[in-house]
């Protein structure tokens, strides 16, 4: 194996560890915080195990190592103990001063997150490491069971544990170029329980 193989292995091994961690985090607060409150959010975060193995696959994988990134590129599948991202793209930026600290995930392209009945889905997702800010933009779709949310942008702080849907997919968001088809406004459907 050459030193650029073996760095791009420890790079993404070490990626997917990250990942798994705290980026699959997406889905969880996202759940919670449009469906569930603050209780389920705190029990779905309680209930997924972050140090489980965590796999990945793709079309194709390149080390920018000058540019301190990653990419994963075509039909990208990452699992975790039962949570599963998917996108046409994901780019991973980070630092390398003796470990590797991610500053920034962004999966572009049919972004799909999902965990048993629940799934979000949109254009873009970013997770911004630094900041602790998730954001999801670009006709997003939350789906729980029968329940639906649509909207243009999510924005989840992990800091303050509040999380935001609106219509628009611009705005103070750190993702750009995303369309937003539900007409500038959140919408949703709810289903109730039948007795």
């Amino acid at each position: 194996m050459t030193g650029n193989n073996a760095l791009a292995q420890t790079l993404l091994l070490k990626t997917a560890g990250r990942w798994g961690a705290a980026g699959f985090l997406l889905t969880i607060a996202a759940f919670g915080a449009a469906f569930g409150g603050m209780y389920s959010h705190a029990q779905a975060i309680a209930a997924h195990n972050s140090n489980a193995p965590v796999n990945f696959g793709a079309d194709r994988i390149e080390l920018q190592d000058r540019q301190n990134r990653v990419v994963l590129s075509g039909n990208v599948d990452i699992t975790q103990a039962g949570l599963r991202l998917q996108a046409a793209r994901t780019l991973v930026n980070y630092t390398d001063a003796g470990s590797l600290d991610i500053q920034r995930i962004t999966a572009t392209g049919g972004v799909q997150v999902t965990r048993g009945d629940e799934a979000a889905r949109g254009d873009v997702a970013v997770y911004d490491f630094g900041r602790r800010i998730i954001t999801m933009a670009g006709n997003v779709r939350l789906r729980r069971g029968g329940d639906t949310l649509d909207g243009g942008r999510l924005v989840i702080d992990l800091r303050t544990g509040v999380s935001s849907v609106d219509g628009s997919a611009s705005g103070s968001s750190s993702v750009t170029g995303t369309t937003n088809q539900s007409g500038g406004r959140v919408t949703g459907t709810f289903s109730v329980p039948q007795d």
